[in-house]
C-alpha cells in the first residue's frame, strides 16, 4: 500500500512539476524592444547596452526575464505593426528606441502599457510627456535634443575649414526631427555669414541625387542629419562623399568609423543602458509617469584621419587632442 502511494505521490509530482514550470514561464515579464536599426549593425550593440542595464536593476533575459525584439532594418513605415503586435501580445513594458518616430509611434499604440524610449528631439513638444521631470502618463525615457548639437558640428567644420563659403545638410524629409534641425543649420550659418543649402533623400536613389546636386551647386562641407534611416546607409553616404571631395560631419561616432572625415554627437550606446535600467525599474513597480525623462549630456567627437589625408585636409593637432578618439 505504502509503496503504491509513494508511486502514486511521485507519479503526482511528475505531473505537478511541469505545471509549475510552466505557470513560473508565464508569470515571466516580457519586454518588448523595437527598433528602427537591424541587430547587423550597431543595433545589435545598443541591444547589448540594453541588457546590461536590465542586468543592473536585476533581471537576465531569459532566466527572469524574456525580450521580444523588432527590428525595423531603417523602415520606418514597419514600426505601426510592430507596436500594434507588442501591444497585443500584453508585454509588460515597450522600450521604443532609435530614436524617432518609434516612441511616437509606441505612443499612439498604447496608452496604458509603460514605454521606455530614445528620442533625438523635445519629448515635451512632441507630446510624449507632459514635462521632463514629471511626465506624468504612460511614457518616459532619455533624449538628446538631436537639434542643439547641430550647431557645434557646423563650428567644428568651419573652423576646420574656415574658407569653406558653401555648406550642406542632408536630411530625410520623414523624419519628425529634420525640419528643427534644418532650421537650426540655417541659423548657425547665417550667424557666420555663410551659406547653407538644405539637400533631402528618403530612399537610395535620392541619396545619389542629393550628392549630385551637392557637386554641381559646389559645397564646401557637408552636415549629415540625426536620423536612422540614413545612418543605416552610412556606407553609400560616406563613399558619395568621398566620390565628389566633400568632407562631412555626422552625428554618430559609426559614420567616422566607416570612413567619414568626423563625427560630433551623443554617445549612443550609454542612452540604451540608461534604458535597461528603467525598464528594469518599472518591471520592479515603478511607474514612467514618475521617473523623469533623462538628457544625454555625454557627447563625443570622433576624426578619420585617413580620410582627412584622401581629402588633403590637415587636421590641427588642437582639434585632434579634443577628440575622443583618432582614427589613423
Amino acid at each position: 500500500m505504502r509503496r503504491r502511494k509513494f508511486i502514486m505521490l511521485a507519479g503526482g509530482a511528475a505531473i505537478a512539476w511541469p505545471l509549475v514550470t510552466r505557470a513560473q514561464q508565464s508569470a515571466m515579464p516580457v519586454v518588448g524592444f523595437m527598433h528602427i536599426l537591424s541587430p547587423e549593425r550597431e543595433g545589435g550593440e545598443y541591444a547589448a547596452r540594453f541588457r546590461e542595464g536590465l542586468k543592473e536593476t536585476g533581471f537576465i533575459e531569459g532566466q527572469n526575464v524574456a525580450v521580444e525584439y523588432r527590428w525595423a532594418q531603417g523602415h520606418y513605415d514597419r514600426l505601426p505593426g510592430f507596436a500594434a503586435d507588442l501591444v497585443r501580445r500584453n508585454v509588460n513594458v515597450i522600450a521604443a528606441t532609435g530614436g524617432e518616430p518609434s516612441p511616437q509611434v509606441a505612443k499612439a499604440a498604447t496608452q496604458t502599457i509603460p514605454i521606455v524610449f530614445t528620442s533625438n528631439g523635445d519629448p515635451v513638444r512632441e507630446g510624449l510627456v507632459a514635462s521632463l521631470n514629471r511626465p506624468g502618463g504612460n511614457a518616459t525615457g532619455v533624449t538628446i535634443f538631436g537639434a542643439s548639437a547641430v550647431t557645434k558640428r557646423l563650428q567644428l567644420l568651419h573652423d576646420l575649414l574656415p574658407h569653406v563659403a558653401v555648406f550642406g545638410f542632408l536630411m530625410n524629409p520623414n523624419h519628425p526631427n529634420s525640419n528643427a534641425e534644418m532650421k537650426v543649420a540655417e541659423a548657425a550659418a547665417r550667424s557666420i555669414g555663410k551659406a547653407m543649402l538644405i539637400f533631402s533623400a528618403s530612399s537610395e536613389s535620392e541619396i545619389d541625387a542629393a550628392f549630385a546636386k551637392m557637386a554641381q551647386q559646389q559645397v564646401g562641407a557637408l552636415i549629415g542629419g540625426s536620423d536612422t534611416f540614413l545612418s543605416e546607409r552610412r556606407e553609400t553616404i560616406v563613399s558619395l562623399a568621398a566620390k565628389y571631395r566633400i568632407p562631412a560631419i555626422y552625428y554618430v561616432r559609426a559614420f567616422a568609423e566607416d570612413g567619414g572625415l568626423m563625427a560630433y554627437g551623443n554617445s549612443v550606446a550609454d542612452m540604451y543602458l540608461f534604458v535597461g535600467k528603467y525598464v528594469g525599474r518599472i518591471l520592479k513597480g515603478e511607474k514612467p509617469a514618475d521617473l523623469p525623462v533623462q538628457e544625454s549630456t555625454k557627447f563625443e567627437l570622433v576624426i578619420n584621419l585617413k580620410t582627412a589625408k584622401a581629402l588633403g585636409i590637415e587636421i590641427p593637432i588642437s582639434m585632434q587632442l579634443l577628440a575622443d578618439e583618432v582614427i589613423e
